[in-house]
């Protein structure tokens, strides 16, 4: 299946912000949960264990990564059915996440952002969360499960562009 990326970056003090976004006809209560429930962050991203809240660190396991690894993320802020702010540090460097919902009538919007102190590994990123953020939709929808082949390597040149684009 042809997937079209959909992200931006944007230029800021401190580096670029990798921004996707996603649109569920859903209330931001019901996506919150998807973002922060463990059975359901299970059905698209992986399972979290720990005391979760402002200023604590969850295990969270990459469960659709090749070793499936767990790792520390550090809860930076939450601020129910609205941001989300997470970082964690692994062996490709450091991620430093936000993810917003913003609800109308009824529709919400996902907003998810990486700070990037640098755009190198731009188009494997991209593409990965382009990925992970297609299962959260096929989680909540019941569609099929995306191929990671329909990714990457095929969105590099888009990501790879973007950072071309933004100087």
């Amino acid at each position: 299946m042809i997937r079209t990326p959909a992200g931006r970056l944007f230029q800021t003090d401190t580096g670029h912000d990798l921004v996707l976004t996603r649109t569920f006809r859903a209330p931001a209560a019901d996506v919150w949960a998807s973002l922060t429930e463990p059975e359901r962050t299970a059905r698209w991203f992986g399972p979290w264990e720990g005391d979760a809240g402002p200023g604590r660190t969850i295990r969270v396991q990459m469960a659709y990564e090749e070793q499936q690894p767990w790792c520390e993320m550090r809860i930076d802020a939450c601020e129910p059915q609205q941001r989300l702010a997470v970082s964690m540090v692994d062996d490709y460097g450091s991620w430093l996440l936000e993810l917003s919902l913003t609800e109308t009538d009824g529709t919400t919007e996902l907003r998810f952002v990486q700070h990037l102190s640098s755009v190198e590994g731009i188009a494997e990123v991209g593409a990965g969360w382009e990925y992970y953020l297609d299962l959260l939709v096929a989680s909540r929808d019941g569609s099929p499960r995306p191929e990671f082949d329909d990714y990457h390597p095929a969105m590099q040149p888009y990501y790879q562009g973007l950072v071309a684009s933004a100087g």
